[in-house]
């Protein structure tokens, strides 16, 4: 597998599918690395961003908007079975690189071409990043305080939804050519899979030309559900999406009578009295410490979570359990933590091989693989190709 894209999106489906055995080639410019080395923070000017995005994948460094990158990658693509790359639509076509002459040299390549707003339509030139897409699919609008702004996610949300519908596009794309021996093109826009997470929302505006409005921690579907404080500071997270946790929650919080009233019976008419049922909920909470409020909910079969930060989360004997959490030995830090695959199969479990590598750490290996000469190696640096 080919990862010729940047930042988030792209290389993060590349990351997804690494960790379930594919060889991923990280391609990236000579002079210019992958943007993301840069981001967040750094020890001793090791980014640790990039362990975890970059992780098991070879490095190399090609140039492509030169012929004779364009030549090097060609070479590459002929023995691959999946190139992801996120230029402008347009940027592999001017560089001699579109679909049609790279399935020429593979008729089985797998592309999946993955940009802000997809490959046509009247935005599709446009430079974009998953903000934009947190913003334009409605999530941003439902997001924050009633009395507030719109909120945008501190995090690349939008791009790591698109990463999880790029890896899974590239899976249904990889069985087809498994029958047919024919390979495809994957148009990922990260407008688009965000969009689809959040609901019904397209068709209640259809039919009904109701319009979700921004609701805070509630819910427009059940209550309650919000984040209440403890008495020693801590914040939990209640959830009530079904009516049977709805009814253990107000007995648990000794406010019983309230589940004979006629608008208890579903989550909607719930939602519409969420004022009384969160101060019901919150006097409670309030008046107990966390541990205990965690522990009589758990006796009751009631949902509850604490609110956590990078720190509880690390903590947590669920997390601990599960081994969510892992070490992986590194060539710069010794070992470093970070999160691990994302599900646990039976048969074919996923692993962390190695941690993100240094810029262009196997070009000469990844290249002497597809059959160039030491000397060829030597002439394509010379001339700053690779």
């Amino acid at each position: 597998m080919l990862d010729v894209s940047t930042l988030f999106a792209g290389p993060l489906a590349a990351t997804f599918l690494g960790d379930f055995g594919a060889d991923v080639i990280k391609v990236e410019h000579p002079i210019r690395p992958d943007a993301s080395r840069g981001h967040g923070p750094q020890k001793d000017g090791v980014n640790l961003w990039w362990k975890t995005l970059g992780r098991n994948k070879r490095t190399v460094t090609i140039d492509l908007s030169e012929p004779a990158g364009a030549e090097v990658l060609l070479r590459l693509v002929a023995d691959a079975d999946v190139m992801i790359e996120n230029f402008r639509p347009g940027t592999l076509e001017r560089w001699g690189l579109s679909p049609e002459r790279l399935q020429e040299a593979n008729p089985r390549l797998v592309l999946a071409r993955v940009t802000a707003f997809g490959q046509f339509g009247p935005y599709a030139g446009r430079p974009g990043f998953g903000s934009l897409a947190e913003a334009m699919s409605g999530f941003a609008a439902l997001t924050g305080d009633p009395e507030g702004p719109p909120t945008l996610p501190p995090f690349g949300l939008a791009d790591g939804i698109a990463a999880l519908a790029t890896a899974y596009a590239v899976m249904a794309a990889l069985r087809s050519a498994e029958r047919d021996g024919r390979g495809q093109v994957v148009d990922m826009a990260i407008i688009e899979p965000i969009l689809m997470l959040l609901g019904g929302q397209i068709t209640a505006w259809d039919q009904l030309g109701v319009v979700q409005p921004r609701t805070g921690n509630r819910s427009v579907n059940n209550a309650p559900r919000n984040v209440y404080r403890s008495r020693d500071g801590v914040w939990l997270a209640v959830s009530t999406s079904s009516q049977s946790i709805a009814e253990r929650v107000m007995t648990v919080v000794g406010r019983a009578e309230l589940i004979e009233e006629p608008w208890f019976r579903s989550g909607h008419e719930r939602a519409l009295h969420a004022d009384e049922l969160d101060e019901a909920v919150q006097s409670w909470i309030g008046a107990h410490d966390a541990d205990e409020v965690v522990a009589v909910f758990e006796a009751a079969s009631a949902a509850i979570a604490p609110v956590y930060d990078v720190r509880g989360v690390v903590e947590d004997p669920q997390y601990q359990a599960l081994g969510t959490i892992v070490r992986v030995e590194d060539e710069d830090l010794g070992d470093v933590a970070m999160q691990n695959v994302l599900f646990r199969l039976s048969r074919t479990p996923g692993a962390i091989r190695w941690a993100g590598r240094a810029h262009g750490a196997d070009t000469d290996e990844v290249l002497r693989g597809a059959g160039f000469s030491d000397a060829e190696i030597a002439d394509l640096r010379g001339a700053g190709v690779v």
